[in-house]
């Protein structure tokens, strides 16, 4: 490579924990929009860093399948057990088989209907945090509120929450993989016995529609419902979890947007989409070509695996302003943060709400947020965000201290 070219290495966990991605999807943006990432410890793959070119393989589900796998895997780990199974990782038809099942209880409408419930959940979890004092904002705060959320609509009794906020943080967080695994394989267990519970005497709630489910005239098998379930859980809990706290460290470390929302709340819908676009906190997708297909001049061969970069795209400079800027009051922002096309997000609708209503909290108490720490940041190539970022609620209006 010619010299001034970064080393490229997208699948270093330390490059997200510890350095800064940016350069190097700058570069490939500007230079190689479309890469030939040689193996690792991760088979090789396709990168695609450019706007234009992550939306179009979004769009195009015929070639581009979710049904081999949507992260990247080692070799030598198999293929994805939910491949061809659940939401994330079926191509159409069935894709849109399983989505119609749940799609009525995302809906603006349905959203909305919950709206009171989720105010008082989110207004509880930011109490007992200012009652602290200081807390963990992604554990104490960030997390609690889309795991309740999400649980409430699966039909998991509140006496439970608690059990799956533990063993979620175990099973998602940092720590041994094998303690991670263990507590993976506990959820299912979990969901596992609640789906035989719900089969029996369904009930208004996620699960027993899942449970009692037809797809082309079949039940769904137990395996499947189990799978669903957990996919709706980590879709309804991760992502959310990490934008809410992605999106707090980025208002304490541009306290100006934060006096903008203080003196406007009229702009938090937009600070919403924004906080969206600037964490992008899944950093990459993996889709499996099912055809030979030419991108900017590049053969990509049927088989061959092609990732889309969200954190590059939504920084895109033929398509946002000043991208590497925070502004709350940027219009348009077209960002891909929730997919596009047939896999656009589920949950969309509910991210978005779940997000307002947490800073709208935190604003309604005119509460002075600051850094207690440096953040620690997640050494992950699959979610791009805060691991541990520790604060302190105060009384008072003034903007959020920056980090030094």
């Amino acid at each position: 490579m010619p010299d001034g070219t970064p080393r490229i290495n997208l699948v270093d966990p330390e490059l997200y924990a510890t350095g800064d991605p940016y350069v190097q999807w700058r570069w490939l943006r500007a230079n190689a929009p479309v890469y030939w990432h040689e193996p690792t410890e991760l088979p090789g793959f396709w990168a695609l860093t450019a706007y234009a070119d992550v939306r179009a393989a979004y769009r195009d589900a015929e070639t581009f399948s979710s049904a081999r796998g949507i992260l990247l895997r080692p070799a030598d780990h198999g293929a994805d057990p939910g491949g061809g199974r659940t939401l994330a990782l079926t191509d159409p038809p069935r894709h849109r088989d399983l989505r119609r099942l749940v799609d009525e209880w995302f809906a603006v409408r349905s959203v909305r209907s919950m709206e009171g419930e989720m105010r008082e959940v989110t207004g509880r979890v930011v109490d007992q945090a200012v009652e602290r004092g200081r807390c963990d904002f992604v554990a104490d705060v960030a997390a609690r509120v889309p795991l309740y959320v999400i649980c409430k609509m699966m039909g998991v009794p509140a006496g439970e929450w608690e059990r799956l906020f533990t063993l979620t943080s175990q099973a998602f967080g940092a720590g041994d993989p094998m303690a991670r695994r263990f507590a993976h394989l506990e959820i299912m267990g979990y969901f596992e016995t609640l789906a035989a519970e719900k089969a029996k005497d369904p009930g208004d709630d996620l699960v027993s529609v899942l449970a009692t489910a037809t797809v082309e005239g079949a039940p769904l098998s137990p395996d499947d419902v189990i799978l669903n379930c957990d996919n709706l859980l980590v879709g309804g809990t991760e992502n959310t979890r990490i934008a809410a706290s992605g999106g707090m460290l980025a208002l304490m470390r541009h306290p100006a947007q934060w006096r903008l929302l203080q003196d406007d709340p009229g702009l938090l819908p937009g600070a919403v989409e924004e906080i969206l676009r600037w964490t992008s906190t899944a950093t990459h997708i993996m889709r499996t070509a099912t055809r030979p297909v030419e991108i900017r001049g590049h053969r990509v061969e049927a088989g061959d695996r092609v990732t889309l970069w969200l954190p590059s795209a939504n920084r895109d400079e033929s398509v946002f302003d000043d991208p590497d800027r925070f502004d709350v009051r940027r219009q348009p922002n077209r960002h891909l943060a929730l997919g596009f096309g047939e896999h656009f997000c589920l949950g969309s609708v509910l991210a978005r709400m779940e997000l307002r209503l947490l800073y709208e909290e935190i604003l309604g108490r005119s509460l002075r947020v600051e850094p207690d720490g440096e953040p620690t940041m997640l050494s992950s190539i699959v979610v791009n965000g805060p691991e541990r970022l520790p604060v302190t609620f105060a009384p008072g209006r003034p903007a959020p201290a920056v980090f030094n």
